[in-house]
C-alpha cells in the first residue's frame, strides 16, 4: 500500500468503463462474472434493507435508523474482502456489512426497536453490534487485534467509521496504539461527505487519510463508490494485517445520500445540487454498467435480485413488527459480565417502583 496518493483509487468510472490501474487490478483479477454479480446483488439488498427500515422508523416501528443510502458500494466492496474468522468492528451504519457476514435481517432491527440491548451475536458473526459512542471502535478493534497477534491468530481485525470520526480523540488513540504496537487493524473511514451537518471541509484542512500517516500508518484514498476498487485496496490492507504489516487506513469517498440517521432533516444544510451530483455516481449503478457492459447482465439475473431484495426486506418487515416486548426487569440483564453491586441495587429499586412502592 503506497504511503499517501494524490487520487483515489478507481478502477470503474461512474459509466462502467473500467480504469488501467497496474497496482491495483491484479488485486482483483480473480473477480469474474461470479464475484461481480455478488457484490451487485448484495449492494441491491443492502439498499433494500435501508429503504425497508427507514420506512419502518417513519411508521413508527423504529425509534431510529442509520440510512447508508449512497454507501453501498464502500460497504460491501470492504466486506467482500474479508475472510470468515476477520473480526469487524462496525459504527452505527454498516448494515450491508453486517448482512454480508451473515446476519439475518430478522435480527438488524432488535436494538433499533428498542426491545434488546443488541441486534445480533457478535461472536457468530465475528461482527460487533453498532456502536453508538462515535469512534470508540477504533479502540476496541485496535485491542482486539492486538491480542490477537500475540496469541498467533493470523486474521485480520477492520474498523469501520465515518469521517466525523476521526475528530474524536479516540480515534487518533487508536492510530497511535496501533502504530507503536504494529497492531494488525485496517482503519476503514466512510467519509460520505458530512458530520452530521458538518462538511469534511470543517473535520480536516487536509485529506484524512494523511492524518494515519502522520502517525506512520499507511494510507491510500478510494473512490468509494466503486466497489471493484474498495475491494481492491481492502484486500491490500487485510493482506498487510495478516502477515505481520501492521495497521493500514483507508478512506473511502463516498456521499451520504440520506439523511445522518432518521431524526436528521439533511435539506437544512446541504444544498440540492450536490445531492444530485452524487446521484450520478450512484454506486449500484455504476457496477450495473459494469456488467452490462461486459455481457454479465440479463434480465433474468435482474429479476433474480429484485426478488431477492424483496424477500430479505419481508423477512425485516415481518420480524420486527413481530417482536415481543421485553419485560421491564430484562432492562439490567446483560450490563456487566458479572454481578455488579451498582446494577444490582438499581433492580430492586426498580421493582419496588414498579410495584408500586416508593423506594
Amino acid at each position: 500500500m503506497p504511503e499517501k496518493n494524490t487520487y483515489p483509487v478507481q478502477l470503474v468510472q461512474p459509466d462502467g468503463h473500467r480504469v488501467f490501474d497496474r497496482v491495483h487490478a491484479p488485486l482483483v483479477a480473480d473477480a469474474g462474472r461470479d464475484e461481480l454479480r455478488a457484490m451487485y446483488t448484495d449492494m441491491v439488498v443492502a439498499r433494500r434493507i435501508d429503504t425497508e427500515a427507514t420506512a419502518l422508523q417513519r411508521q413508527g416501528q423504529l425509534g431510529l435508523w442509520p440510512p447508508l443510502l449512497g454507501q453501498e458500494a464502500a460497504q460491501v466492496g470492504s466486506a467482500h474482502a474479508l475472510h470468515s474468522d476477520d473480526y469487524v468492528f462496525c459504527s452505527y451504519r454498516e448494515a450491508a456489512v453486517a448482512y454480508c457476514r451473515g446476519v439475518p435481517p430478522e435480527d438488524m432491527t432488535r436494538l433499533w426497536r428498542g426491545v434488546a440491548h443488541s441486534c445480533w451475536d457478535a461472536d457468530a458473526y465475528r461482527m460487533t453490534n453498532p456502536a453508538i459512542v462515535v469512534g470508540a471502535q477504533g479502540l476496541h478493534a485496535t485491542g482486539y487485534a492486538y491480542a490477537a497477534h500475540l496469541e498467533g491468530a493470523e486474521i485480520a481485525t477492520i474498523a469501520y467509521f465515518g469521517d466525523g470520526a476521526t475528530s474524536q480523540g479516540d480515534i487518533s488513540e487508536a492510530l497511535g496504539f496501533a502504530s507503536s504496537w504494529g497492531a494488525p487493524v485496517v482503519f476503514f473511514c466512510q467519509n460520505n461527505g458530512w458530520a452530521i451537518s458538518a462538511p469534511t471541509r470543517v473535520q480536516s484542512a487536509t485529506p484524512i487519510a494523511r492524518r494515519a500517516i502522520g502517525y506512520g500508518i499507511p494510507a491510500v484514498q478510494v473512490d468509494g463508490n466503486d466497489a471493484l476498487a474498495v475491494l481492491a485496496v481492502t484486500r491490500q490492507a487485510l493482506i498487510r494485517a495478516r502477515t505481520g504489516g501492521g495497521p493500514s487506513f483507508i478512506e473511502a469517498i463516498t456521499y451520504r445520500m440520506g439523511p445522518h440517521t432518521t431524526a436528521d432533516d439533511p435539506t437544512r444544510y446541504r444544498d440540492a445540487a450536490e445531492l444530485e451530483l452524487w446521484q450520478r455516481r450512484d454506486p449500484i449503478d455504476r457496477l450495473r454498467r459494469l456488467l452490462e457492459r461486459e455481457r454479465l447482465w440479463d434480465s433474468a439475473f435482474e429479476q433474480q435480485v429484485k426478488q431477492r431484495g424483496d424477500e430479505i426486506a419481508a423477512r425485516l418487515r415481518s420480524a420486527t413488527l413481530s417482536m415481543p416486548d421485553p419485560e421491564p426487569m430484562e432492562l439490567f440483564e446483560h450490563v456487566y459480565a458479572t454481578p455488579h453491586r451498582l446494577v444490582e441495587q438499581e433492580r430492586r429499586e426498580y421493582a419496588a417502583y414498579l410495584e408500586g412502592v416508593r423506594p
